[in-house]
């Protein structure tokens, strides 16, 4: 496992290096975000046991970087995954490798959707002042993302649950979306990440300038961008974050069914289609 882990952390440092790459050129503002900035802060580079790498930006700059740069990357080593996009119904999106291989343990609906190594890519958005507004923009993105976990195939063992996704389905995206985002509005004091890293309500809710406000710092043998209020941001996160997590703690997420960083998801469908998994209860935020 690990080697593999390396290998799988080396190819994510790779393809941060091109993310990062197409933002400058284009001037587009972005951060590690996540345990991804935890690592850089805590370990100059990726939580020895992490195989993620997340990246947020506001929405203004998000939205821009699928309209002014997401082309700039090469087809033929890179698949861009925007949020609602044909073959993709998430409420974020992902930098995909092609040719290589990260299935996860569901099956989904759509035989279409591109399943190679990738980077998060994650919006941060305006937050209303009124404390009535703010929890109506936390359930909108409750309805969001548990719509969203239905139409890409995620099952839930819980009754509850089934019930709220089964209803969620039936809302519209857009008017959630509205209510959530709050794009007619100026820049807001705060924001939040409910749609990136948003399972709590009030871990999720950060001064505009935790995430607006950057530095550079080493990550394994690169720079990127983290915040500059990484401490409060990260305590807000993870409370002590300096404090490494007990050894049984420290594994990877059991979330990839099949990994290969040598060939191409396409090759690994059928195993798939065949694979049982158990019923797969995802968190709905």
């Amino acid at each position: 496992m690990g080697s593999e882990l390396s290998a799988h952390q080396k190819l994510l440092l790779e393809m941060l290096k091109d993310f990062d790459a197409v933002c400058r050129r284009h001037g587009i503002r972005y951060q590690l975000f996540a345990g991804s900035a935890l690592g850089a802060v805590r370990h100059n580079g990726f939580i020895p046991w992490d195989d993620d790498l997340d990246v947020i930006l506001s929405r203004s700059e998000y939205e821009r970087f699928f309209r002014e740069a997401a082309m700039d990357f090469d087809p033929e080593i890179y698949y861009v995954q925007q949020e609602h996009s044909p073959h993709w119904s998430m409420h974020f999106s992902k930098l995909r490798r092609n040719g290589t291989t990260c299935i996860e343990k569901y099956h989904p609906k759509d035989p279409g959707i591109h399943q190679g190594v990738y980077i998060d890519i994650f919006p941060y958005d305006n937050l209303a002042s009124s404390p009535f507004q703010r929890r109506l923009q936390f359930a909108a993105s409750k309805v969001i993302i548990a719509k969203a976990l239905w139409e890409r195939g995620y099952e839930t063992n819980n009754v509850a649950k089934k019930l709220f996704l089964q209803v969620c389905r039936l809302l519209p995206r857009r008017s959630m979306e509205r209510v959530c985002m709050r794009r007619d509005d100026t820049e807001s004091r705060m924001v939040h990440s409910f749609l990136a890293a948003g399972r709590r309500y009030k871990k999720n809710i950060f001064p505009r300038t935790w995430l607006d406000d950057c530095a550079e710092l080493p990550f394994e043998d690169g720079v990127f961008p983290v915040s500059t209020h990484y401490d409060a941001l990260l305590t807000r996160l993870y409370g002590d974050y300096r404090t490494l997590p007990s050894p049984e703690e420290r594994k990877c997420k059991e979330h990839v069914a099949i990994f290969d960083l040598n060939s191409s998801y396409e090759g690994h469908l059928k195993e798939q289609k065949e694979m049982h998994f158990a019923i797969h209860t995802r968190s709905i935020r």
